[in-house]
């Protein structure tokens, strides 16, 4: 399926620091592991910096679920439980998503409440708004399925997704890239405006511990209280022990930019066998190539300790 062209000069002025407070949505697995749930929360409470609009359960299939329709329905109950320990839940905040994989990159997109939600939203924004941004910390399947069935979104939406490694890692390998290849290829390939948040030497920097939390988030509040609980039970062995947030990354780079290092260059090709292949005439996109973990902790801790 064919997208709308961009120039370069528009994706990369959609790839600049959003103007106002944004406007977004967040597609999260959240039941995947723990780190989904603080991305939520903090999506939630950066009301000064991020407005958030509708959140998307996406799917993934790992030890926490039996394939990907019962990691999105996992996923979707998950959202609730963080949630309601901010606001109450409005109707038509949270939708369910994909319930099976794209079975490729060119194909039919996969049906669901929240690929059809993004169509809307997108759709509903004149050529004079500022873009929704998407930001994307699982599988991109709800996402790619929604560019598929509106090509015409790539010029509403900002996608920043968490995901994939660094262009210069030997492998693409990563847990959002891999769960559906034939989704993250459409990001790649459709030519969208895209943030991309490698994991490796980039993300994986927003490490928690045990400590960490009991002295900084721990009795703070009932959603500190909640966090706290859901990365103890994580592990069963805690000495000298971290657990990678990194999901919370993706709602950083919207509340400041400044904490980023990215660099702007070509797209790259995804290959079946997750590597990556480069070609000069491939359309720009933004990549983060470091951040500062220290503020983002801080700015995330803050807000849920009220």
């Amino acid at each position: 399926m064919g997208f709308p062209a961009l120039s370069d000069s528009f994706r990369l002025s959609r790839l600049g620091n959003a103007k106002h407070v944004a406007s977004c949505v967040l597609d999260t697995d959240t039941y995947n592991e723990v780190d989904d749930q603080f991305a939520l929360a903090y999506a939630m409470l950066a009301k000064d910096k991020v407005s958030l609009e509708a959140v998307y359960a996406a799917p993934f299939h790992n030890n926490r679920s039996t394939g990907p329709e019962d990691g999105m329905v996992k996923s979707y109950e998950e959202i609730f439980r963080v949630a309601e320990k901010i606001a109450p839940v409005p109707e038509g905040f949270v939708f369910e998503g994909s319930r099976s994989w794209l079975k490729d990159n060119g194909g039919k997109p996969v049906e669901s409440p929240a690929a059809r939600d993004l169509v809307k939203k997108a759709m509903a924004r004149s050529d004079q708004d500022e873009p929704l941004y998407v930001l994307t910390i699982g599988a991109p399947t709800n996402v790619a399925s929604a560019l598929l069935m509106e090509p015409e979104i790539v010029k509403k939406i900002v996608i920043v997704w968490l995901g994939g490694q660094p262009l210069e890692w030997p492998t693409a390998r990563e847990f959002n890239l891999f769960q559906d290849i034939a989704a993250s290829q459409v990001l790649f390939d459709s030519g969208v405006p895209l943030m991309q948040i490698p994991c490796t030497n980039v993300a994986e920097h927003l490490r928690v511990s045990l400590p960490f939390l009991d002295t900084y988030l721990a009795g703070s509040s009932a959603l500190g209280d909640y966090l706290t609980d859901i990365v103890h039970k994580y592990t069963n062995d805690p000495f000298c022990w971290s657990k990678v947030i990194w999901d919370i990354s993706a709602v950083a780079w919207l509340v400041n930019p400044g904490w980023f290092s990215t660099t702007i260059t070509q797209s790259p090709i995804l290959n079946d066998n997750f590597t990556y292949s480069h070609g000069a005439q491939r359309h720009l996109y933004r990549v983060a190539t470091h951040l500062n973990r220290d503020a983002i902790f801080r700015d995330l801790f803050t807000l849920i300790r009220g």
